[in-house]
C-alpha cells in the first residue's frame, strides 16, 4: 500500500519525465516532499478548482487592488478637495456678481424715481446727466433703463424745462444715448412725442441756445436711422430745421451740427415719401451750389443720389442752373473716387430718364470725361461711365437714323425726275450723291478721330503715362463705333 501511494505520487509529480532525472534534479535543487504533504497539496488544489500556482496568482491579484486602493485613495481625496475649492470660489464669485447686479439695478431704479420727481428740478437734471453717462457705452443699461420707465420722464423734461439749458441738454443727450444701438428705444422715444416737443423748442420765440440746437440735431440723426421713424420725422418741420442748420453762415451752427444735419437729411431722403417734403425747401439748389466744397460734397452727392430716384427729384435737379455741367465736372476729380461714383450714378439715372438732360450732358462735353473715367476710374465708376456712353450712343444713333430716313424720302424723286432714263441719269445722280455722302463721312470720321486723339492725349497727360502709350483694348472697344452718331466733337 505504501509502495502504491509512493508510486502514485511520483507519477503525479514526474508526469512524462523519468524518475532518475527527477531524482537528480531534486537532489541538486529541491528538497523531497513526503507523500502526505503532496496528498494535502493535491487535495487542496482539486477542492479549490485550481493549482497552487494559480492560487498564488489569485492571492497576489487580490492583494493588488487593495494596494492600489490604498495608494489611490489619497489622490481621489485631493482631487475632490480641489474640485470643492473651485466650486466654492465660483459660487463666491457668482454671489459677488449677483450682488453687484442687484446693487446696479437698485441704483437704476433710484435714478428713474429721481427723474419722476417734478418738484426738484436740480435733482432731475443730475439724474438725467447720470443716465446720459451710464447709457453712453453700456447696451444692457440702455435696455434696463427703458424697461424701468426712464424714457417718458426724460421726454417730459423737454416741456417742463424750456428755459433751463442744462436740464434740456442733459435730457436730450440722455435720450440720444438710450437710442444708440437699440431700435426699440428709438421707436419708444418717438412714440411718446419727443419730435413734437423738440420742434416746440426750435420754434420758441426766445431763441434756441446753440448747445440745445446741436443736441436736437443729434437726436434727429439718431432717430431717423430707424425706418419706421423716417416718415414721422420727415412729415414734421424737422426737415426745414435741418436745412436751416446746414445753410447757417453766422457760426450759430457748429461744424459737428452741420455734419449731423447732412447725415440726418440723407437718412430722411432714403424714404421716397419724404422727397416731396424736401423739395418744399430750397435744399436742392443749396446742394448743387455746395458741390466743390470738399468738406460736404460727398454727403451732398449722396443726398442727390437719393432724390434722383424719383421723378420730382430729377426735375428739381435739372431745374437748377448749370446743374449738369457741375455734375459733369465732378467726373474729372481724380482725387475723389467716391464723388466720381456718386456723380456718375446721378448722371446715369438722368440720362436714362430724360432726353433734355442727355442733350445738356453732350453740350457740357461729358464724352471726354466719361472716356477718361472708363479708363482711370474705380470699377464701379467705369461701369457707370460705360453705361452712360451706351445710352448716349444709342440715342444719338436713333436721331441720325431718323434724319437720314427723311432725307432719302425727299431726295429720291428729285434725282429720278432729272432724267427720263431709269438706268442713266438716275444712276448717275445716285452715284454722285453717294460720292458726296462718302466725302461727308470721310470728313466726319477725320474730325472724330482728331477729337479722340486730342482726348486721349489729355487723358494720358492726366494719368502721367508715357506719351507713346498704346490705347488699351477697352478704349478701342469704346471708340471703335464712334462716329458723329455717338460722340460729339
Amino acid at each position: 500500500m505504501a509502495n502504491y501511494h509512493r508510486n502514485n505520487v511520483e507519477n503525479v509529480v514526474l508526469g512524462h519525465h523519468n524518475r532518475s532525472k527527477f531524482s537528480s534534479t531534486l537532489a541538486g535543487h529541491f528538497r523531497l516532499w513526503n507523500a502526505a504533504s503532496f496528498r494535502r497539496v493535491i487535495f487542496d488544489a482539486v477542492s479549490c478548482g485550481a493549482s497552487s500556482r494559480y492560487a498564488d496568482r489569485s492571492d497576489t491579484s487580490s492583494e493588488k487592488p487593495q494596494h492600489q486602493q490604498r495608494t489611490t485613495k489619497p489622490n481621489n481625496n485631493a482631487k475632490s478637495e480641489k474640485l470643492s475649492d473651485l466650486l466654492s470660489i465660483a459660487e463666491a464669485e457668482a454671489d459677488v456678481e449677483t450682488k453687484k447686479k442687484e446693487e446696479k439695478l437698485e441704483e437704476l431704479k433710484r435714478l428713474v424715481k429721481e427723474l419722476q420727481h417734478e418738484e426738484d428740478s436740480a435733482k432731475r437734471t443730475e439724474a438725467a446727466a447720470t443716465v446720459r453717462l451710464l447709457a453712453k457705452e453700456d447696451l444692457e443699461v440702455r435696455g434696463t433703463l427703458a424697461m424701468l420707465g426712464a424714457i417718458p420722464p426724460l421726454v417730459a423734461m423737454l416741456d417742463e424745462a424750456q428755459n433751463e439749458v442744462d436740464s434740456l441738454v442733459a435730457s436730450l443727450y440722455a435720450l440720444l444715448n438710450l437710442g444708440i444701438g437699440n431700435d426699440a428705444n428709438k421707436a419708444a422715444i418717438v412714440k411718446v412725442g419727443s419730435v413734437e416737443k423738440m420742434l416746440k423748442l426750435i420754434e420758441s420765440p426766445d431763441g434756441l441756445d446753440s448747445s440745445v440746437s446741436e443736441a436736437i440735431v443729434a437726436n434727429f440723426l439718431g432717430l431717423s436711422a430707424l425706418d419706421s421713424n423716417k416718415l414721422i420725422i420727415g412729415s414734421s418741420a424737422s426737415i426745414s430745421f435741418l436745412v436751416r442748420t446746414i445753410q447757417s453762415k453766422d457760426n450759430k451752427s457748429s461744424p459737428q451740427a452741420k455734419q449731423d444735419a447732412f447725415r440726418a437729411l440723407y437718412n430722411l431722403s432714403i424714404f421716397p415719401a419724404n422727397v416731396a417734403f424736401i423739395l418744399e425747401t430750397d435744399l436742392v439748389v443749396f446742394l448743387v451750389d455746395s458741390i466743390g466744397d470738399m468738406e460736404v460734397t460727398e454727403r451732398t452727392l449722396a443726398i442727390l443720389s437719393n432724390l434722383v430716384s424719383t421723378r420730382e427729384g430729377r426735375k428739381a435737379i435739372s431745374a437748377v442752373p448749370d446743374a449738369i455741367p457741375i455734375l459733369v465736372d465732378v467726373l474729372n476729380w481724380t482725387d475723389s473716387p467716391e464723388c466720381q461714383e456718386k456723380a456718375s450714378y446721378i448722371l446715369m439715372v438722368m440720362a436714362h430718364k430724360s432726353y433734355g438732360d442727355k442733350q445738356a450732358m453732350i453740350e457740357a462735353g461729358i464724352a471726354t470725361s466719361l472716356l477718361e473715367l472708363s479708363l482711370l476710374g474705380t470699377t464701379l465708376a467705369q461701369k457707370r461711365a460705360s453705361r452712360i456712353l451706351e445710352i448716349l450712343r444709342v440715342d444719338k444713333g436713333k436721331q441720325v437714323s431718323a434724319s437720314y430716313g427723311m432725307g432719302a424720302a425727299v431726295s429720291a424723286p428729285i434725282c429720278g425726275s432729272s432724267s427720263g432714263k431709269a438706268d442713266g441719269g438716275g444712276r448717275e445722280c445716285f452715284e454722285e450723291d453717294e460720292e458726296m455722302m462718302s466725302e461727308e463721312k470721310k470728313a466726319v470720321k477725320q474730325l472724330v478721330q482728331q477729337s479722340l486723339q486730342q482726348n486721349m492725349r489729355k487723358i494720358v497727360k492726366r494719368a502721367n503715362l508715357p506719351q507713346d502709350i498704346v490705347p488699351s483694348d477697352h478704349f478701342k472697344s469704346l471708340t471703335s463705333s464712334s462716329t458723329s452718331k455717338s460722340l460729339p466733337f
